[in-house]
């Protein structure tokens, strides 16, 4: 869930809606007058305030403006989880910022490697980059996708179906499996079309994406709810595993389950559902 990082109230409470992370944005969000100010909100908040187990997520100013560098030597002295970076085009933008992150790491005393990051692709050019993007640093985690930025570098607008983003959000899937890390969708603004973030999140979630962005607290609960294996969902993939459990102990190599045969990607799709439903709580 996005924070801004100009507004002390939201950073207190953030935490309390049970975001799985929570992303201080010290970007779009704050205007330039502020930017300094909201820095040192931003420190404050992650040296003071006990996030619990959610995940610190800091968006910080791209490093070629005045406000980059200091942004990260901020939120890695301030123990943040994750620094993402904004409009990434290329690798050596990420490989530059690694290279930051790691001369910060050294001088708070951290093991080089313990800040993650993310990178935002935002532009047509980081879209046909997005593979050496995403394999340009042991540290990144994730990628994501900003689709404001990136519907006005395409001179185009955001249409409710989407189709304007479906070609960048499939390359973002590809690049992100092929790189084995996680990949984001963007946020939803309309906070009031409740039907129309369901749409969205159940199409990204049908590509293939591992989560998606917020901006209200209202829209964590849909997205939990559509990630979240069905209890169906969850009854058929424990058949799967305990079938070939059952035909690994008989030393069989093929099996089938009510007809069909289960195979590798069978197995493996039948784990994730397994994997999520725990992370989900729900068994």
């Amino acid at each position: 869930m996005f924070v801004p990082g100009n507004n002390p109230g939201l950073m207190a409470d953030a935490h309390i809606y049970g975001p799985d992370a929570l992303m201080f944005d010290l970007e779009d969000s704050v205007k330039l007058s502020e930017k300094d100010s909201a820095r040192f909100l931003v420190y404050q908040a992650l040296k003071t305030i006990d996030y619990g187990d959610i995940e610190k997520v800091v968006r910080v100013n791209p490093l070629n403006t005045p406000y980059g560098k200091a942004d990260i030597e901020a939120m890695v002295f301030a123990g943040a989880d994750i620094i993402r970076l904004p409009k990434s085009e290329t690798a050596q933008d990420v490989i530059e910022v690694d290279e930051w992150i790691t001369e910060c790491e050294k001088k708070a005393g951290l093991e080089p490697g313990s800040v993650g990051m993310m990178a935002a692709i935002e532009s047509g050019l980081g879209i046909l980059n997005v593979l050496s993007i995403a394999q340009a640093s042991p540290r990144l985690i994730g990628i994501a996708i900003g689709a404001e930025d990136f519907v006005t570098d395409l001179k185009t607008t955001r249409s409710p179906g989407g189709s304007e983003l479906f070609t960048a959000r499939s390359m973002l899937v590809f690049a992100a499996r092929a790189a084995g890390i996680a990949v984001l969708d963007t946020v939803f603004a309309d906070v009031n079309d409740d039907e129309g973030f369901r749409r969205e999140v159940e199409t990204i979630k049908q590509l293939g994406f591992d989560g998606k962005s917020v901006i209200n607290p209202r829209q964590i609960a849909p997205v939990v709810e559509i990630f979240t294996p069905t209890a169906k969902e969850i009854e058929h993939a424990e058949r799967v595993v305990e079938a070939i459990k059952e035909a690994e102990e008989k030393g069989l190599g093929v099996i089938s389950l009510n007809g069909k045969m289960i195979d590798k990607p069978v197995v493996d799709r039948a784990q994730r559902v397994l994997k999520m439903a725990m992370a989900a709580g729900v068994i």
